[in-house]
């Protein structure tokens, strides 16, 4: 779904591998069309987020990094946290936050900072 420049996407259900790389696939391709700032994706409706998933979100998270956009990951319960942490997947260089206002507030947040950045670079250069 479109917010403004931002994209939010919901995962929900128990999906299979095929099911998430296409997903991975679909979010891609409209962060390009589309010149999305942002991407937030909720994982509270995943009935299961195994390894695989979680390794293709983080994926996920990589590639709209590289296509111009910020991204989160919103939604993740506390037994979902237990069991990646247990299972050693690493999503350090991955943006969470509890749920999706959060994931707003900290998307803007980023977005905000990157603006004073180029703002105070402008003003001494």
């Amino acid at each position: 779904m479109r917010m403004g420049p931002d994209l939010l996407v919901t995962l929900q259900g128990d999906l299979d591998d095929r099911a998430v790389e296409q997903i991975e696939q679909e979010i891609t391709d409209q962060v390009a069309r589309t010149s999305a700032r942002a991407v937030l994706v909720d994982v509270s409706g995943l009935a299961v987020l195994d390894s695989f998933v979680a390794r293709v979100l983080a994926r996920l998270v990589s590639m709209v990094r590289l296509l111009g956009a910020d991204a989160t990951l919103v939604g993740i319960s506390p037994a979902v946290a237990i069991t990646l942490v247990e299972l050693g997947v690493s999503l350090r260089h991955v943006n969470t936050a509890l749920n999706a206002e959060q994931g707003m507030v900290r998307l803007r947040r980023l977005r905000d900072g990157e603006a004073s950045r180029w703002t105070s670079h402008d003003d001494h250069g």
